[in-house]
């Protein structure tokens, strides 16, 4: 039986909300081992000047415990 453990991570990107996505995936792979899943929570976007300049996921990723 494994057991699960779910955190909340926060990421951006200037490019997509896909881009935001890889990122807070790839940085978080980097201390987290056998990451099994993402949910993306929430996505929103900076606005300035009438055109998107930040866009932001607040995501869940799911890791297995060793």
């Amino acid at each position: 039986m494994a057991v699960l453990k779910v955190i909340e991570v926060l990421s951006s990107s200037e490019t997509s909300w896909e881009d935001a996505t890889q990122k807070a995936v790839a940085q978080a792979a980097k201390s987290l081992k056998h990451i099994r899943s993402v949910y993306v929570q929430e996505q929103s976007a900076q606005v300035k000047d009438g055109k998107v300049t930040e866009y932001r996921v607040n995501l869940k990723l799911t890791f297995e415990i060793e």
